[in-house]
Parts: C-alpha cells; sequence; structure tokens
C-alpha cells in the first residue's frame, strides 16, 4: 500500500485483500494502489471490482458494434505505429470496431499492419473535420492524438474535431500530440468532463505551465494533479509515470501495478486504445456500476492496470528486448488474469 503525503491509507475489509491477489500459474502475486480524496473513503470499494462491475458480458444475443466503435484519430508520414498501436489494443481489449482517421501518406501503411482496422485517409484534406464528422454519430469515444504530429493544419483540423466531439457529447481521450494542441489552446476541452488527458511528466508540465501558469510543484504531485483537472474544469488527469496518478478534480487514484523497467516507445498509445474501450463500457455502466465514482475515474485505473500487466507479462518473456508489439501479444491473457474471472459468457 502506498502512502500519500498528509494522507491515511484506508483499507476496507476482506474484499480489498482478495482483489489485491491474484493467483497466476499457481503463484500469488499481490498488486498494490492507493486512494487520495478530498472525501472520506470509508465506503470505497475495491477499485478492481468496480472496473470488472463495468465489463459488458459477451453473449451471443449482441450484434457487432455493441460492445465498442473506437475512432483514432492521429497518424502522419513520420508516425503510422501510434496510431496503429493504439487502433490494435482497442480490438485486443474488447471494441468491436477500431477505425482510424489519419494523413493520406500515413493510411497505406497502417492498412498494411492489420486487416481488422478501418482506415480513413482523411486528416489532412481541405474538409477533413466535415468528413470526420461524419462518423461521430457511429463512434462510442474518439481517441486523439497518437501520431497525429505537429503540422499546422493537421492541427487545425485537430482542433475542430475536438470541438465537433465535445458538441455531440462523445467521450474523447487526448493523448501525445494532441496534448501539444491542448497546451497551445486550453479552452477548446477545459469544462469539458466527457474529456481524459494522458500526459506523461513532460506533457504535464507543459500543461500544468500553460492552465495554472506556475511551475510544477516536484514535492507535491498528487496536489498538482488535483489542481490541473479542476482548473481544466474536473476533466480526468491521467498522469503516466513511475506511479500512475489518475484525478478528476474530486480524488486522486495511484496505480502502481507492476510493471517493469522496460521503457519503450509506443506503451502511452496502448494505454489510451484500451481507455477508449474502457471509459465507453464505464460511461454506458454509470455510477451505479461504479459506486458513485466517476466511470472515467474507474475506466483509466482498469486502462493503467491492464498496460502495467501486459508490460511486466511481455518483460518476462523478452526482457530489454521486449517492445509494444510484445505487450499487444499480452493483452488477452493480461485481461483475463485482472478482470475476466468475474465476466461470465451467457448465451
Amino acid at each position: 500500500m502506498l502512502w500519500g503525503r498528509g494522507t491515511v491509507a484506508c483499507v476496507v475489509g476482506t474484499a480489498l485483500v482478495s482483489a489485491l491477489v491474484f493467483w497466476l500459474h499457481g503463484e500469488v502475486i499481490q498488486r498494490s494502489f492507493s486512494f487520495r480524496s478530498t472525501h472520506s473513503l470509508k465506503d470505497m470499494e475495491n477499485i478492481f471490482r468496480l472496473v470488472r462491475n463495468v465489463i459488458p458480458p459477451l453473449t451471443a444475443k449482441k450484434h457487432k458494434g455493441q460492445d465498442g466503435r473506437i475512432g483514432i484519430v492521429g497518424g502522419c508520414q513520420e508516425y503510422t505505429g501510434a496510431p496503429y498501436f493504439a487502433a490494435i489494443s482497442a480490438l485486443k481489449v474488447g471494441a468491436d470496431l477500431s477505425h482510424v482517421f489519419c494523413t493520406k501518406d500515413a493510411a497505406a501503411a497502417i492498412k498494411s499492419y492489420s486487416p481488422e482496422l478501418i482506415v480513413h485517409p482523411v486528416l489532412d484534406i481541405p474538409n477533413a473535420v466535415n468528413e470526420v464528422e461524419k462518423w461521430l454519430p457511429r463512434l462510442h469515444t474518439v481517441v486523439l492524438g497518437p501520431g497525429l504530429g505537429r503540422d499546422e493544419v493537421i492541427l487545425e483540423h485537430a482542433k475542430g474535431i475536438i470541438e465537433r466531439t465535445r458538441a455531440k457529447g462523445i467521450p474523447i481521450i487526448i493523448d501525445a500530440d494532441g496534448l501539444w494542441l491542448i497546451a497551445q489552446h486550453p479552452s477548446i476541452i477545459q469544462g469539458y468532463q466527457g474529456a481524459i488527458l494522458t500526459p506523461n511528466l513532460m506533457e504535464f508540465s507543459r500543461l500544468y505551465e500553460a492552465v495554472l501558469r506556475d511551475p510544477v510543484d516536484s514535492d507535491d504531485h498528487h496536489g498538482c494533479v488535483l489542481r490541473l483537472s479542476q482548473a481544466l474544469g474536473n476533466l480526468t488527469i491521467v498522469q503516466k509515470g513511475e506511479r500512475d496518478l489518475i484525478s478528476d478534480g474530486q480524488k486522486v487514484f495511484v496505480c502502481s501495478h507492476e510493471g517493469s523497467n522496460r521503457r519503450c516507445g509506443g506503451q502511452g498509445d496502448l494505454l489510451s486504445g484500451s481507455l477508449g474501450v474502457l471509459s465507453h463500457w464505464a460511461f454506458l455502466a454509470g455510477s451505479e456500476k461504479t459506486n458513485g465514482l466517476n466511470p472515467f475515474l474507474v475506466a483509466a485505473f482498469g486502462a493503467c492496470s491492464l498496460t502495467r500487466q501486459c508490460n511486466n507479462q511481455a518483460f518476462q518473456k523478452y526482457g530489454r528486448s521486449m517492445t509494444t508489439k510484445d505487450m499487444i501479444t499480452e493483452i488477452g491473457t493480461a485481461f483475463n488474469k485482472l478482470f475476466e474471472h468475474e465476466v461470465k459468457a451467457t448465451n
């Protein structure tokens, strides 16, 4: 259990103990996490159980698309791997359909990576915003930023896509160069509680200084995450790092699920793609399934834990040579170990 500065750790009965213990291949592995909150945590249920609560059961009664239609906005000539990683991760977590809206130069490469992806080469055409908007009613969640790049024309189109997505009330996850855009124009996302931002330490620092006009307090990471969320109108922030800090301006969750010391490019794309799916499931399930907690907090904790579990499993197999592609192949077994034993299939 982690102890935050000025915080008393709270353990809730045997439910917490049982959820922290996983039987993996006959061995007991403990995972740790902690909560910080502006409110009492005495009634807090186990977070893993809450994640399991929002996962829809597999059933023959559903049709294709009901469990998630995810749109990835990103991909340019230089960066084709990132949108692929995000889109394929969304599918492997459990989305039914995964769309990628990229530039014309990136489309052929992304299509060649996987036949499962639906690729739209529209991001650099003059009416890109309108073309993407046509698809928004068919999407449950938008993930914007993986492989986006910093071309001014593309960023202007991305800005318009964020505004149209927000206007339709669709959840949006913003990562990578999408966060660069937000740092330049915070107002386009400010106050939209359907947004989840996933900055690493450097991206967080840039956002914090742009919004709060002060440097990050290195002695109060929890407080900084809380304040940035509040300043942006209580949208959800996932600060990635040695420990992932997750806040909606009311609570701060700390995810320290065991991963590894290997840091290869693309892991954040796996996180954003999986978060695209889990945020849809949590949003659909609502606060009743999350014990009154913000569903996006629960989804973010689930995505962070899953990414770390994939990292851990891949590292056990490949060590220093591990790459994100190796992590993606672990999504199925990692998901099962963390969540699936509570989800029953129905006919």
